[in-house]
């Protein structure tokens, strides 16, 4: 094989590369991939929420001008090649540094979206690979002749543009607040009276009445322990009442559902089931990311019973979800405070009856 084939050979290999990491960013939907790609990769960087929509944008952009302009001859040798290499190069660097932090090789990476999952090993080894190959290209690659700076500029920002109009940046459709409800019990034992004659009574009379006290002291002892017990845990604040004011209140599940997701339908369904079965069983409010709202209709009539609901945007719904948590996601607060927190269809998937053990004392 001559030259001009191994050339074209690694140019259509890389260009294939970026152009299939910059689509795998877009699924299943433009808005709801990006989004979604920022909170789980750039907000742990430390990328602010103002910052990470431009730069996710520039960022996918760059990758379809570099997929587009591995195939042109233009400044292949002296821009191209060389800002792919780079930008390989910070790739490595960045998960490599995630690697030695995690002390493991588990997540997702993000190199391909939620398309083609990868661990941060995986991407690492393919990006070497492709520097080998970048630079094994460099030096076979002749020298560039005519070439225009214009097609270079133009392609890059018409890629970083099409980013921008195929994924508007949304203002949040949810403000985030800090609000408390607290709940303040008194346990009211005036019921017990003291008879201020006893010292008129006769001994006999005496005791009985010491005795009588006496009683009553361990049945209201008793049902001090019986309201507190009822009562659960000390008060706390959850950080959810900003989207149920309630939340805080007693025993409450909140669930965070996306309207197409299958397994937060079966979750739905097995919450139904669990409220049938137990008449005292707590309440069920739902948020739903604002994916394919369309679909909350089928989704209750699967789950075989409408609960209370509310539908915000897709960055605050991950946000509040919490970072490295996936859907479905299921939350038993008692309290305010969070006793069992079920996420994603792992380990930690939703299970009705380790839920339901959780509530009973079973």
């Amino acid at each position: 094989m001559n030259k001009k084939n191994i050339s074209w050979s690694i140019r259509i290999v890389v260009a294939l590369l970026f152009l299939v990491s910059a689509i795998a960013k877009l699924y299943p939907s433009p808005y709801f991939a990006i989004s979604t790609f920022e909170v789980k990769q750039l907000y742990t960087l430390g990328f602010s929420d103002t910052i990470a929509p431009y730069f996710s944008r520039i960022l996918i952009g760059i990758e379809f001008a570099l997929g587009f302009l591995m195939l042109s001859n233009h400044f292949l040798k002296r821009i191209t090649i060389p800002a792919t290499v780079g930008l390989l190069s910070v790739f490595i660097i960045h998960l490599s540094y995630v690697t030695f932090l995690s002390g493991g090789n588990s997540g997702n990476c993000g190199c391909f979206g939620e398309l083609i999952p990868m661990t941060p090993i995986e991407a690492i080894i393919k990006n070497i690979i492709a520097v080998v190959l970048l630079i094994w290209l460099w030096k076979i690659s002749e020298n560039d002749k005519k070439s225009n700076i214009w097609m270079l500029t133009s392609i890059t920002l018409a890629c970083i543009l099409g980013l921008f109009m195929l994924a508007p940046i949304k203002a949040s459709s949810t403000s985030i607040s800090n609000s408390n409800d607290n709940i303040n019990t008194e346990i009211d034992t005036s019921s017990i009276d003291l008879d201020k004659d006893a010292t008129i009574l006769t001994n006999e009379a005496a005791e009985q009445h010491i005795d009588s006290i006496e009683k009553n002291l361990i049945k209201t002892e008793k049902a001090v322990e019986e309201v507190k017990k009822e009562m659960g845990p000390k008060q706390a604040v959850s950080g959810y009442s900003d989207l149920y004011a309630d939340i805080d209140k007693g025993q409450k599940i909140l669930c965070f559902f996306v309207p197409g997701c299958e397994h937060c339908r079966v979750a739905a369904k097995d919450l139904n089931a669990l409220q049938k079965k137990h008449k005292d069983f707590p309440a069920v409010q739902i948020v739903f990311m604002d994916e394919e709202p369309e679909k909350i209709p089928d989704f209750f009539k699967y789950a075989g019973k409408q609960f209370p609901h509310k539908v915000i945007d897709i960055i605050p719904f991950w946000t509040k979800l919490g970072s490295g948590k996936d859907t479905p996601g299921v939350v038993y607060l008692h309290n305010g405070n969070v006793i069992k927190f079920f996420d994603g269809i792992a380990e930690k998937a939703f299970n009705s009856k380790a839920l339901e053990k959780v509530i009973y004392k079973k």
